[in-house]
């Protein structure tokens, strides 16, 4: 299982992933789960994935191969000329990849996976996508403002009550931090390190990246600050009277 977090905001784009995967509580590894592709000036496309491994690293290997092998170069995630069309292009490669599994002795929803795609391309506005294995896609908006991969539903109550179109990137990581602690303490099979990525609206180019460690202090304070802020919430609010 994994964790994925992306967020649409005023300002531009935020992406959060963990990097653990495992298969069975015996087998733990970490793989990075988020993917990059610049033309400086041009468009910066971010993609990150969960699901079965193996589709997944066969989704991201095949988009990054075209970009460099000119005779597989079309379509290529570097030329078409939309947002809109790179999430159909990835929408297309990875049901192509799940369904070349079809077959093999395991069924098709075994290789299924998820992907969360989003970027600026020119002159357009940034946008943000959410992929299903089936290849088609829904889109980021004021009604639907983030989109979370994997182990969805122990981050998602403090993203719904806190987010804001308006936030900061700064006070958007925090939140992210926050959604990314609950959710490893309520699940195993999600872990540190976190890749965190920031985009801002305009740039075309790759924004701050950080790789947030075990040890990091930063989400060392943020998870204790957050465990003592609701025990003193859950304090002060009035007792249930029978």
């Amino acid at each position: 299982m994994t964790y994925c977090v992306g967020l649409k905001l005023n300002s531009g784009l935020v992406f959060m992933s963990d990097t653990r995967t495992n298969a069975g509580v015996d087998n733990v590894s970490k793989f990075r789960k988020m993917f990059t592709w610049v033309t400086e000036g041009e468009r910066v496309v971010t993609l990150m994935t969960a699901g079965n491994l193996a589709t997944t690293q066969a989704v991201a290997s095949i988009l990054d191969e075209r970009t460099k092998a000119p005779a597989d170069r079309n379509p290529s995630i570097l030329e078409v000329p939309s947002m809109f069309q790179v999430a159909q292009l990835v929408g297309e490669t990875l049901r192509d990849v799940i369904a070349s599994n079809e077959g093999e002795g395991q069924a098709a929803d075994a290789f299924n996976a998820s992907i969360i795609v989003g970027g600026q391309i020119q002159e357009s506005e940034p946008r943000l996508f959410l992929i299903y294995p089936e290849g088609n896609f829904i889109e980021a908006s004021s009604d639907t403002p983030f989109f979370q991969i994997g182990e969805t539903k122990y981050g998602r109550p403090i993203l719904v009550r806190a987010y804001a179109p308006d936030l900061s990137f700064e006070d958007a990581v925090k939140l992210l931090m926050l959604s990314f602690d609950s959710t490893l303490k309520a699940n195993l099979s999600v872990g540190l390190p976190f890749d965190l990525q920031v985009y801002e609206a305009g740039s075309l180019k790759i924004g701050r990246e950080k790789r947030i460690e075990a040890g990091d202090p930063y989400f060392q304070q943020i998870s204790s600050g957050w465990g003592e802020a609701l025990k003193e919430a859950f304090d002060s609010l009035p007792s249930f009277e029978f």
